[in-house]
């Protein structure tokens, strides 16, 4: 038996014991980390802010491993957790495999997708990356003065491809000439955890001209951005606002509401309401981060800019493409 058997065990004795009448919501993160100032900490800052407001408490747990994940969800759900959340696309199959099992529990995944019809006690919350990624694009092509951009991603999966097409697309709105570099860390979940790979490869692309680099890749990105700002270009961050941590060389962060998506489906508890839902410029699901760590970098005519796209975008007048429906994207060639 692991250590990690151990606990999981030891965590479903304890919300047992603490009687099965008020339920607690429970929360898995992605391999990479509570704590990897992106992803899976913004769904933990969430979670924290749920609970400080609400008087609430939370359970949650880090996996080491892919073996972990159907485990962690049958034995949160026998402790009688309510809602169990889970971050990551890596989750649909294993909620899948056991949703059935547990038919009084809501299970949440996000950035996954499990069938409304099949496990109608599965909520599946995704997001429209690409319009963000569209906005902090127009930001870079406006930005950079070599007319070459970077992007890197975590793991080589169509999501990250989505964030990747709509930022080249959004460069190449404001600079049709501008050189969109792209590479992705690798094509395992260890990807999203290399910040030393991470900083070789903005290296990398800076010395093909690169003087803006975004990048979508978890922990990996942290590599990415302190290695731009050692390098004295900018960075963009992604999935929580990340500008504080090389203040003026992080010209923006695409912010992908994970903490609200895991605030609101505690709130919901167990009368949380199952199906799809999508959340993107028009939900405020996704944007951009404005702040006084990066005001100095963003002009006037940047954010009038961004606000004319973003509107754009909403009313339908500019299409975004999204690289998951056709695995395709028109803007970048990866």
């Amino acid at each position: 038996m692991t250590l990690m058997t151990k606990f999981l065990g030891a965590a479903a004795a304890m919300a047992l014991s603490a009687g099965a009448a008020l339920a607690e919501p429970a929360l898995i993160y992605d391999l990479g980390g509570k704590f990897d100032k992106s992803f899976n900490e913004a769904a933990f800052n969430g979670a924290t802010k749920w609970a400080e407001e609400n008087g609430g408490s939370f359970r949650d747990i880090e996996l080491q491993s892919e073996a972990q994940r159907e485990q962690a969800l049958r034995r949160f759900a026998e402790a009688g957790l309510n809602p169990v959340i889970t971050t990551g696309f890596a989750f649909s199959t294993p909620i899948a495999n056991v949703a059935a099992d547990y038919p009084d529990t809501k299970f949440v995944t996000i950035d996954g997708y499990v069938d409304p019809e099949a496990h109608p006690n599965v909520l599946s919350i995704l997001f429209s990356e690409h319009q963000g990624s569209y906005l902090v694009g127009v930001m870079a092509g406006m930005a950079s003065e070599s007319g070459t951009v970077g992007f890197v991603g975590g793991m080589d999966i169509p999501l990250i491809r989505k964030f990747a097409c709509g930022y080249a697309q959004g460069v190449k709105a404001v600079n049709p000439d501008a050189t969109v570099i792209a590479n992705m860390t690798g094509t395992t979940p260890a990807a999203w955890n290399d910040p030393v790979k991470g900083s070789e490869l903005a290296k990398a692309q800076i010395s093909q001209g690169a003087d803006v680099i975004f990048a979508a890749a978890g922990g990996t990105g942290i590599g990415v951005l302190q290695t731009a700002a050692d390098e004295d270009i900018l960075s963009i961050g992604v999935d929580s606002n990340q500008n504080y941590l090389h203040p003026g060389k992080v010209l923006t962060s695409m912010l992908k509401r994970v903490d609200v998506a895991v605030a609101d489906a505690m709130a919901a508890g167990e009368d949380l309401e199952t199906g799809v839902k999508v959340l993107g410029l028009a939900e405020d699901g996704v944007g951009v981060a404005i702040d006084d760590n990066n005001a100095e970098l963003v002009s006037g005519d940047m954010t009038t800019a961004v606000e004319e796209a973003k509107a754009k975008i909403i009313a339908g007048d500019t299409e975004v493409h999204d690289y998951t429906a056709d695995d395709s994207c028109p803007a970048l060639t990866f």
